[in-house]
């Protein structure tokens, strides 16, 4: 299992945290019923710890008029809104939410130009939550398509999320389903395409990040 760059601290402070669990359970307490317990808990926190950094393989799928699925989860949102941070004109909204136990690596919906890149200080409201999109923490990208079509996504940080990670630069020209970051525990992700795209997924639906196709570009 390849593990992401982004987890490499984490996963060694876990690690010398469960060692010391289960080293100082059997020194202190012997090899008794509760020492056993708190080793095995400590070995399946680090367990999780070391699979939400996870990176699976993924077959993507690249095409310049499709919106591929930045992230893992479950879509909670598909409306129509105003843009209003950098579009500045009507799109349709589809949010994804990320559990805990979703895959957190993000991914250029579209590939293209950078346009904008900026981060913005926040709350940390549950993400799954419609106001998460202007309240938390969060960081958004716009990409301009090679046939010119501006799409913004939105990286959200939530309740437990604390550390989002992202790596566009502005004047990048990137690639998609290629990585553009990371949120750490819990999260979600907004996709804002023109007014008039073609959606392909609906309220409730899992998708597959690079896999998934949300919607088709007019």
């Amino acid at each position: 299992m390849k593990i992401h760059k982004e987890g490499y601290n984490i996963i060694a402070i876990a690690f010398i945290i469960a060692s010391a669990v289960v080293l100082g359970g059997y020194y202190l307490l012997g090899w008794g019923l509760l020492a056993k317990v708190l080793a095995v808990i400590a070995v399946l926190i680090f367990a999780f710890v070391v699979r939400f950094f996870r990176v699976p393989k993924r077959t993507s799928v690249i095409d310049s008029n499709l919106v591929m699925a930045s992230c893992d989860g479950k879509v909670v949102q598909v409306r129509e809104v105003e843009e209003d941070e950098y579009l500045k004109t009507n799109c349709i909204q589809i949010s994804v939410f990320m559990s805990i136990f979703n895959v957190h690596v993000n991914y250029y919906p579209v590939g293209g130009k950078v346009l904008y890149s900026k981060h913005h200080q926040g709350a940390y409201i549950v993400a799954s939550y419609p106001k998460a999109s202007v309240l938390n923490e969060r960081t958004s990208i716009a990409v301009e398509t090679a046939g010119g079509t501006k799409v913004l996504f939105r990286q959200i940080a939530g309740y437990i999320a604390r550390r989002i990670v992202c790596y566009a630069n502005v004047g990048d020209q990137v690639s998609q389903c290629s990585q553009v970051g990371f949120i750490k525990f819990g999260s979600r992700m907004d996709i804002f395409i023109p007014a008039g795209s073609e959606v392909n997924v609906k309220v409730g639906d899992k998708v597959v990040a690079c896999e998934t196709v949300i919607a088709k570009l007019k």
